[in-house]
């Protein structure tokens, strides 16, 4: 016969198990389709990466071979761009909500991210062809890259804003102790505290926008030759893979899946280079 107690620590272990197992179940559930894209992409696409794909242009129509090596160039060229207009908006405009937004601007400003985040982004595509390209009278990287920008900027303010509401008051209040002014304490302490944090919401704004497609088809265009200045129209992966994926060649259809893998390698590869950088720059930090 079991005592009281030991059937309440039974029952403990099993519901602890349980919920566990379940835990580990859901986990798989979420991982298994991101597997089975990815093993499908490497099925169809691995066979077409090679080093002229890699390293050359497109052909014409009808033309074996080729490559997307300008939309690969062009890709890091307007991420480039739009890297350099989200990322330091979004930590600013984070870093102003969590530490000054108690006023009724900061929630104007709240209420603006939340409702960016879910804008569709072929009207943030629209918007950027108004307002850049239609006044500089053509498409370039440049006005893909602020489509892009704009839509990294609300994912990382208010990712910003939540890593440093998570950074204990007392920390703040210490280094304000010693004398150390606000603006400094949140730059060099406060934000320091949660760059983990902070990396991962630029990581995830990234992303995000490394496949976007149709705000490129209203600002980048695309371009099948070499176009490496920021004021030209200019080739980007996710397009070159539309454009192959609608068309009726199968040589096309080909190169758009392994582009699609390209892709997703430059992606993954990035936010763990990022990562890897990170972590050993808080490591050395803490020794």
């Amino acid at each position: 016969m079991f005592s009281a107690k030991g059937v309440l620590g039974l029952r403990r272990r099993f519901t602890n198990h349980l919920f566990t197992a379940a835990a580990a179940m859901a986990s798989l559930l979420v991982l298994a389709p991101l597997f089975a894209i990815f093993g499908y992409l490497l099925y169809k696409g691995l066979g077409s990466v090679n080093w002229a794909f890699l390293t050359h242009t497109p052909k014409p129509i009808g033309e074996t071979g080729g490559g997307m090596a300008n939309a690969i160039v062009g890709s890091g060229l307007i991420l480039a761009i739009a890297s350099a207009i989200g990322i330091p908006l979004g930590i600013g405009a984070g870093i102003y909500l969590s530490e000054y937004g108690k006023s009724r601007y900061a929630q104007v400003v709240r209420f603006t991210a939340d409702v960016l985040n879910g804008v569709p982004s072929i009207v943030m595509g629209i918007a950027v062809y108004a307002l850049v390209v239609i006044p500089q009278g053509h498409f370039s990287a440049f006005s893909g890259g602020v489509a892009l920008g704009i839509m990294m900027i609300p994912t990382i303010a208010r990712t910003t804003e939540e890593m440093l509401a998570m950074v204990p008051n007392v920390i703040r209040e210490a280094a304000l102790g010693l004398g150390i002014p606000q603006w400094r304490t949140t730059l060099s302490i406060t934000l320091r505290t949660a760059t983990s944090g902070v990396i991962t919401g630029v990581m995830l704004a990234f992303a995000r926008i490394a496949g976007e497609t149709a705000p490129l088809l209203f600002t980048a265009f695309g371009n099948q030759y070499w176009s490496l200045k920021p004021n030209q129209p200019t080739a980007a992966l996710p397009l070159q893979i539309y454009v192959y994926a609608i068309s009726p060649f199968d040589e096309w259809h080909r190169q758009a899946w392994a582009g699609a893998l390209v892709l997703i390698a430059i992606i993954v590869g990035a936010v763990s280079i990022v990562r890897v950088i990170a972590a050993r720059h808080r490591v050395s930090h803490s020794a």
